[in-house]
Protein backbone atom coordinates (compact mmCIF):
# COMPACT_ATOMS: atom_id res chain seq x y z
CA UNK A 1 0.00 0.00 0.00
CA UNK A 2 1.34 3.44 -0.90
CA UNK A 3 0.83 5.68 2.16
CA UNK A 4 0.78 8.99 0.27
CA UNK A 5 0.92 10.52 -3.17
CA UNK A 6 4.40 11.34 -4.46
CA UNK A 7 5.58 14.96 -4.82
CA UNK A 8 4.98 14.74 -8.60
CA UNK A 9 1.25 14.73 -7.88
CA UNK A 10 1.31 18.51 -7.73
CA UNK A 11 2.42 21.27 -10.08
CA UNK A 12 3.00 24.94 -9.30
CA UNK A 13 1.78 27.47 -11.84
CA UNK A 14 1.53 31.20 -12.37
CA UNK A 15 -2.11 32.20 -12.80
CA UNK A 16 -4.20 35.35 -12.95
CA UNK A 17 -6.71 35.79 -10.14
CA UNK A 18 -9.94 37.63 -10.86
CA UNK A 19 -11.87 39.40 -8.07
CA UNK A 20 -14.75 41.40 -9.50
CA UNK A 21 -13.18 43.04 -12.56
CA UNK A 22 -9.66 43.19 -11.09
CA UNK A 23 -7.15 40.77 -12.63
CA UNK A 24 -3.84 40.16 -10.83
CA UNK A 25 -1.05 37.58 -11.30
CA UNK A 26 -0.52 34.99 -8.56
CA UNK A 27 0.84 31.48 -7.97
CA UNK A 28 -1.30 28.36 -7.60
CA UNK A 29 -0.94 24.62 -7.02
CA UNK A 30 -2.76 22.14 -9.29
CA UNK A 31 -3.04 18.38 -9.17
CA UNK A 32 -0.81 16.66 -11.69
CA UNK A 33 -2.36 14.63 -14.49
CA UNK A 34 -0.32 12.19 -16.53
CA UNK A 35 -1.15 9.22 -18.77
CA UNK A 36 -0.73 5.70 -17.41
CA UNK A 37 -0.30 2.93 -19.96
CA UNK A 38 -1.53 -0.45 -18.75
CA UNK A 39 0.05 -3.39 -20.54
CA UNK A 40 -1.11 -6.98 -20.21
CA UNK A 41 0.82 -10.23 -20.39
CA UNK A 42 -1.10 -13.48 -20.84
CA UNK A 43 -0.94 -16.95 -22.36
CA UNK A 44 0.91 -20.22 -21.69
CA UNK A 45 4.65 -20.41 -21.11
CA UNK A 46 6.58 -20.06 -24.34
CA UNK A 47 3.60 -18.43 -26.05
CA UNK A 48 3.12 -15.34 -23.90
CA UNK A 49 1.58 -12.32 -25.57
CA UNK A 50 1.99 -8.72 -24.44
CA UNK A 51 -0.15 -5.85 -25.59
CA UNK A 52 -1.27 -2.43 -24.47
CA UNK A 53 -4.66 -2.74 -22.82
CA UNK A 54 -5.48 0.89 -22.06
CA UNK A 55 -4.09 4.36 -21.56
CA UNK A 56 -5.87 6.35 -18.87
CA UNK A 57 -5.25 9.83 -17.52
CA UNK A 58 -4.59 9.89 -13.78
CA UNK A 59 -2.84 11.64 -10.90
CA UNK A 60 0.39 9.68 -10.26
CA UNK A 61 0.29 7.44 -7.20
CA UNK A 62 -1.27 4.07 -6.33
CA UNK A 63 -0.69 3.00 -9.92
CA UNK A 64 -0.64 -0.74 -9.21
CA UNK A 65 -3.98 -0.52 -7.41
CA UNK A 66 -5.37 1.49 -10.32
CA UNK A 67 -4.26 -1.15 -12.82
CA UNK A 68 -5.63 -4.02 -10.73
CA UNK A 69 -8.98 -2.28 -10.27
CA UNK A 70 -9.17 -1.58 -14.00
CA UNK A 71 -8.55 -5.25 -14.82
CA UNK A 72 -11.28 -6.36 -12.44
CA UNK A 73 -13.95 -3.82 -13.33
CA UNK A 74 -13.36 -4.31 -17.07
CA UNK A 75 -13.80 -8.06 -16.70
CA UNK A 76 -10.25 -9.01 -17.69
CA UNK A 77 -9.78 -10.88 -14.41
CA UNK A 78 -12.36 -12.27 -12.01
CA UNK A 79 -10.27 -12.55 -8.85
CA UNK A 80 -6.92 -11.67 -7.31
CA UNK A 81 -5.81 -15.27 -7.84
CA UNK A 82 -5.69 -14.79 -11.61
CA UNK A 83 -3.17 -11.97 -11.31
CA UNK A 84 0.48 -13.04 -11.18
CA UNK A 85 1.88 -9.57 -10.57
CA UNK A 86 2.00 -5.90 -11.56
CA UNK A 87 5.06 -3.71 -11.84
CA UNK A 88 6.40 -0.66 -13.64
CA UNK A 89 7.86 -1.61 -17.00
CA UNK A 90 11.67 -1.33 -16.94
CA UNK A 91 11.99 -1.49 -20.74
CA UNK A 92 10.48 1.86 -21.74
CA UNK A 93 11.74 3.98 -24.60
CA UNK A 94 11.70 7.40 -22.91
CA UNK A 95 12.60 8.65 -19.46
CA UNK A 96 9.19 10.32 -18.97
CA UNK A 97 7.55 6.90 -19.43
CA UNK A 98 9.50 5.25 -16.60
CA UNK A 99 6.71 5.44 -14.02
CA UNK A 100 3.91 5.95 -16.51
CA UNK A 101 3.82 2.39 -17.88
CA UNK A 102 2.81 -0.65 -15.82
CA UNK A 103 2.59 -4.28 -16.90
CA UNK A 104 0.15 -6.74 -15.39
CA UNK A 105 0.96 -10.41 -15.82
CA UNK A 106 -1.79 -13.01 -15.67
CA UNK A 107 -1.21 -16.62 -14.63
CA UNK A 108 -0.65 -19.05 -17.48
CA UNK A 109 -4.00 -20.80 -17.08
CA UNK A 110 -6.10 -17.61 -17.23
CA UNK A 111 -8.15 -17.39 -20.41
CA UNK A 112 -8.50 -13.92 -21.87
CA UNK A 113 -11.55 -12.77 -23.84
CA UNK A 114 -9.83 -10.99 -26.72
CA UNK A 115 -12.77 -8.67 -27.58
CA UNK A 116 -12.48 -7.14 -24.11
CA UNK A 117 -8.90 -6.13 -24.87
CA UNK A 118 -10.18 -3.84 -27.61
CA UNK A 119 -12.01 -1.62 -25.10
CA UNK A 120 -9.54 1.22 -24.59
CA UNK A 121 -10.30 4.25 -22.44
CA UNK A 122 -7.78 6.35 -24.37
CA UNK A 123 -5.80 5.36 -27.47
CA UNK A 124 -3.14 7.13 -29.45
CA UNK A 125 -1.32 6.26 -32.65
CA UNK A 126 1.75 8.07 -31.33
CA UNK A 127 4.67 6.11 -29.94
CA UNK A 128 5.34 6.32 -26.23
CA UNK A 129 3.35 7.91 -23.46
CA UNK A 130 3.80 11.44 -22.17
CA UNK A 131 1.75 14.60 -21.84
CA UNK A 132 3.02 16.07 -25.10
CA UNK A 133 2.32 12.82 -26.93
CA UNK A 134 -1.29 12.95 -25.71
CA UNK A 135 -1.73 16.54 -26.85
CA UNK A 136 -0.08 15.85 -30.22
CA UNK A 137 -2.51 12.96 -30.71
CA UNK A 138 -5.42 15.38 -30.39
CA UNK A 139 -3.83 17.77 -32.89
CA UNK A 140 -3.33 14.85 -35.28
CA UNK A 141 -7.03 14.00 -35.02
CA UNK A 142 -7.88 17.16 -36.98
CA UNK A 143 -8.82 19.20 -33.93
CA UNK A 144 -10.39 22.48 -35.15
CA UNK A 145 -8.41 25.67 -34.68
CA UNK A 146 -9.82 27.95 -32.01
CA UNK A 147 -10.49 31.57 -32.96
CA UNK A 148 -7.80 34.10 -32.08
CA UNK A 149 -10.08 37.12 -32.37
CA UNK A 150 -12.39 36.42 -29.46
CA UNK A 151 -14.93 36.01 -28.14
CA UNK A 152 -14.25 38.73 -25.58
CA UNK A 153 -15.97 38.48 -22.20
CA UNK A 154 -16.56 40.80 -19.32
CA UNK A 155 -14.92 39.00 -16.34
CA UNK A 156 -18.20 39.45 -14.45
CA UNK A 157 -19.94 37.07 -16.87
CA UNK A 158 -17.92 34.11 -15.57
CA UNK A 159 -18.94 34.91 -11.99
CA UNK A 160 -22.63 34.48 -12.85
CA UNK A 161 -22.40 31.12 -14.65
CA UNK A 162 -22.46 28.64 -11.69
CA UNK A 163 -25.71 30.04 -10.29
CA UNK A 164 -27.36 29.97 -13.71
CA UNK A 165 -26.18 26.41 -14.27
CA UNK A 166 -27.40 25.22 -10.87
CA UNK A 167 -30.80 26.84 -11.41
CA UNK A 168 -31.21 24.79 -14.59
CA UNK A 169 -30.07 21.47 -13.07
CA UNK A 170 -33.39 19.73 -12.53
CA UNK A 171 -31.87 16.31 -11.91
CA UNK A 172 -29.23 17.63 -9.51
CA UNK A 173 -31.93 19.16 -7.35
CA UNK A 174 -33.52 15.71 -7.09
CA UNK A 175 -30.41 13.60 -6.57
CA UNK A 176 -27.64 15.94 -5.42
CA UNK A 177 -25.08 13.74 -7.15
CA UNK A 178 -24.87 14.59 -10.85
CA UNK A 179 -22.30 16.47 -12.86
CA UNK A 180 -23.38 19.09 -15.36
CA UNK A 181 -21.96 20.68 -18.48
CA UNK A 182 -23.52 23.84 -19.85
CA UNK A 183 -22.99 26.07 -22.86
CA UNK A 184 -23.41 29.83 -22.53
CA UNK A 185 -23.19 32.78 -24.89
CA UNK A 186 -20.41 35.35 -24.32
CA UNK A 187 -23.05 37.47 -22.58
CA UNK A 188 -23.83 34.64 -20.13
CA UNK A 189 -27.09 33.40 -21.66
CA UNK A 190 -27.67 29.68 -21.04
CA UNK A 191 -27.84 27.85 -24.38
CA UNK A 192 -27.72 24.18 -23.47
CA UNK A 193 -27.26 22.01 -20.37
CA UNK A 194 -26.96 18.27 -19.81
CA UNK A 195 -26.44 16.19 -16.64
CA UNK A 196 -24.88 12.81 -16.03
CA UNK A 197 -23.24 10.82 -13.23
CA UNK A 198 -19.98 11.14 -15.21
CA UNK A 199 -18.64 14.57 -16.07
CA UNK A 200 -17.21 13.26 -19.36
CA UNK A 201 -20.62 11.86 -20.23
CA UNK A 202 -22.32 15.17 -19.45
CA UNK A 203 -19.95 16.99 -21.79
CA UNK A 204 -20.39 14.38 -24.51
CA UNK A 205 -24.17 14.88 -24.27
CA UNK A 206 -23.82 18.66 -24.62
CA UNK A 207 -21.50 18.38 -27.61
CA UNK A 208 -23.69 15.69 -29.17
CA UNK A 209 -26.79 17.86 -28.78
CA UNK A 210 -24.96 20.79 -30.38
CA UNK A 211 -23.81 18.55 -33.21
CA UNK A 212 -27.35 17.30 -33.93
CA UNK A 213 -28.58 20.90 -33.95
CA UNK A 214 -25.76 21.82 -36.34
CA UNK A 215 -24.26 24.39 -33.97
CA UNK A 216 -20.68 23.29 -34.49
CA UNK A 217 -18.11 24.83 -34.52
CA UNK A 218 -18.89 26.48 -31.18
CA UNK A 219 -16.57 29.44 -31.67
CA UNK A 220 -18.73 31.80 -29.58
CA UNK A 221 -19.57 29.43 -26.74
CA UNK A 222 -18.49 29.41 -23.12
CA UNK A 223 -18.48 26.01 -21.42
CA UNK A 224 -18.98 25.52 -17.67
CA UNK A 225 -18.41 22.12 -16.04
CA UNK A 226 -19.52 21.36 -12.51
CA UNK A 227 -16.41 19.48 -11.40
CA UNK A 228 -12.71 19.80 -12.06
CA UNK A 229 -11.17 20.41 -15.47
CA UNK A 230 -9.20 17.38 -16.68
CA UNK A 231 -7.23 16.83 -19.88
CA UNK A 232 -10.11 14.84 -21.38
CA UNK A 233 -12.57 17.70 -20.87
CA UNK A 234 -10.18 20.20 -22.45
CA UNK A 235 -9.69 17.78 -25.33
CA UNK A 236 -13.42 17.33 -25.90
CA UNK A 237 -14.01 21.09 -25.72
CA UNK A 238 -11.23 21.72 -28.24
CA UNK A 239 -12.68 19.19 -30.68
CA UNK A 240 -15.97 21.12 -30.53
CA UNK A 241 -14.08 24.43 -31.02
CA UNK A 242 -15.14 25.80 -27.63
CA UNK A 243 -12.76 28.69 -26.85
CA UNK A 244 -13.59 29.24 -23.16
CA UNK A 245 -13.79 26.49 -20.53
CA UNK A 246 -14.67 27.33 -16.94
CA UNK A 247 -14.79 24.83 -14.11
CA UNK A 248 -16.20 25.02 -10.61
CA UNK A 249 -13.27 22.88 -9.46
CA UNK A 250 -9.54 22.79 -10.11
CA UNK A 251 -7.78 22.07 -13.40
CA UNK A 252 -5.03 19.48 -13.67
CA UNK A 253 -1.55 20.31 -14.91
CA UNK A 254 -2.08 18.56 -18.23
CA UNK A 255 -5.41 20.33 -18.71
CA UNK A 256 -3.59 23.67 -18.42
CA UNK A 257 -0.87 22.52 -20.83
CA UNK A 258 -3.44 21.33 -23.36
CA UNK A 259 -5.53 24.50 -23.09
CA UNK A 260 -2.43 26.59 -23.76
CA UNK A 261 -1.57 24.45 -26.78
CA UNK A 262 -5.07 24.85 -28.19
CA UNK A 263 -5.31 28.58 -27.52
CA UNK A 264 -8.18 28.06 -25.08
CA UNK A 265 -9.15 30.25 -22.13
CA UNK A 266 -9.23 28.06 -19.02
CA UNK A 267 -10.75 29.19 -15.72
CA UNK A 268 -10.89 27.22 -12.47
CA UNK A 269 -12.38 27.53 -8.98
CA UNK A 270 -15.30 29.56 -10.35
CA UNK A 271 -17.24 30.13 -7.14
CA UNK A 272 -18.00 32.66 -4.44
CA UNK A 273 -17.25 35.65 -6.64
CA UNK A 274 -13.70 34.54 -7.53
CA UNK A 275 -11.87 32.38 -10.04
CA UNK A 276 -8.41 31.75 -11.47
CA UNK A 277 -7.49 32.16 -15.14
CA UNK A 278 -4.81 29.63 -16.08
CA UNK A 279 -4.36 30.66 -19.71
CA UNK A 280 -6.01 32.76 -22.40
CA UNK A 281 -6.73 35.69 -20.08
CA UNK A 282 -6.70 38.00 -23.13
CA UNK A 283 -10.32 37.01 -23.82
CA UNK A 284 -11.39 38.57 -20.49
CA UNK A 285 -11.67 42.30 -21.00
CA UNK A 286 -13.42 44.47 -18.42
CA UNK A 287 -15.71 47.08 -19.98
CA UNK A 288 -14.10 50.48 -20.41
CA UNK A 289 -15.47 53.30 -18.30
Amino acid sequence: MEPFLPPTSYDYLTVHKVAGSEITPASDVVAAEEPLEIRLGYGPAGQREHRTLAITMRTPGHDMELAAGFLLTEGIIRSRAELAGIRYCPDVAKEEERENVVRAELHENVEVALPRLERHFYTSSSCGVCGKTSIDAVHAAACPVLPTTGPYLDPQVIHALPARQRAAQALFEQTGGLHAAALFSPAGELLLLREDVGRHNALDKVIGAALLQEWLPLHDAVLLVSGRASFELVQKAAVASIPVLAAVGAPSSLAVTAAREFGMTLCGFVRQGRYNVYCGQWRLQPPTA
